[in-house]
């Protein structure tokens, strides 16, 4: 099993920038893909972006499409998130997760079998 923690959540007024880190430990999460998910009150938990093992493939949800970055540091174990011109609809508790290793990446929740408690992001407009 993998655990995750993440951290980097907040407050940022819209516009603002904020940068969301997952450390992993147990299994290694070399030769995993890894995900940020988020969910919003009174919402199902939705897809945000994933990055291959390899840090060369990512996936975003359109929503985010050239305003987030997902990239890795497996060395660190780590996974970042940076979040640039943030809107009010950004809001969400955000969840890092883990894929089986060797499983491609992916938008789907689940091919991810490890997952973080999560950080808030709250926007204000």
């Amino acid at each position: 099993q993998v655990q995750l923690v993440e951290s980097g959540g907040g407050l940022v007024q819209a516009g603002g920038s904020l940068r969301l880190s997952c450390t992993a430990s147990g299994r290694t999460v070399s030769r995993s893909a890894m995900g940020w998910f988020r969910q919003a009150p009174g919402k199902e938990r939705e897809f945000v972006a994933s990055i291959s093992s390899s840090g060369v493939t990512t996936y975003y949800t359109d929503s985010v499409k050239g305003r987030f970055t997902i990239s890795r540091d497996n060395a660190k174990k780590t996974v970042y998130l940076q979040m640039n011109s943030l809107k009010p609809e950004d809001t969400a508790i955000y969840y890092c997760a883990a894929g089986r290793p060797f499983a491609v990446a992916t938008t789907t929740q689940s091919a991810f079998d490890s997952w973080g408690q999560g950080t808030q992001v709250t926007v204000s407009s």
